[in-house]
């Protein structure tokens, strides 16, 4: 059994989304991309460190042939985006006609998805989607379309299942919010 309540750092967080729900949406879009990319072979781009267990879930699910790989970027420091992407480790696969879908464990600005995807768009991918276990709408700062979210949330800054606290809590199976 989890624990209702735990303390990273200097902040304390409450329990928010069990790991049985969180799940649960995991399923739901794998089901949509199941059906979308039946015969596609896509490859999904995770971004680390936060979607880890989003993806490793996902792809539990995910029915069809498919590949995987990672990409690592920074754009948090304590509980705040600083609007700066830094790209710490870049995609080596060769992704031109390929099928993408981002993985992320959170989209909230959309900083760094506007970034992927720029990024990734200059390799001349056959497409390119956004998969999110979590989305924070009102938080988002541009023009985005995210085909794949796992549940909406308000914002508040949360932790569990990925998520982190200055590197603390990605080990929680629930997702707890700051209290």
């Amino acid at each position: 059994m989890a624990s209702q309540s735990v303390t990273l750092h200097d902040k304390s967080f409450g329990i928010y989304l069990p790991e049985t729900e969180i799940l649960n949406d995991i399923k739901v879009v794998a089901d949509r991309i199941n059906e979308d990319y039946a015969s596609l072979n896509p490859l999904f781009v995770a971004v680390l460190n936060g979607s880890f267990m989003f993806a490793s879930d996902l792809l539990k699910e995910v029915s069809m042939p498919c590949e995987i790989s990672f990409m690592k970027v920074s754009s948090y420091e304590n509980t705040t985006s600083t609007g700066q992407v830094t790209e710490l480790v870049g995609l080596k696969e060769n992704v031109a006609g390929r099928h993408l879908v981002i993985l992320e464990d959170i989209v909230d600005t959309g900083n760094t998805v506007v970034k992927l995807l720029a990024m990734l768009k200059e390799r001349n991918p056959a497409s390119i989607e956004i998969a999110t276990l979590l989305q924070k709408p009102e938080c988002l700062k541009h023009e985005l379309s995210v085909k794949y979210i796992g549940r909406e949330i308000p914002n508040d800054f949360v932790v569990g299942y990925g998520l982190d606290y200055n590197g603390l809590g990605r080990n929680l199976r629930d997702i707890y919010k700051v209290l």
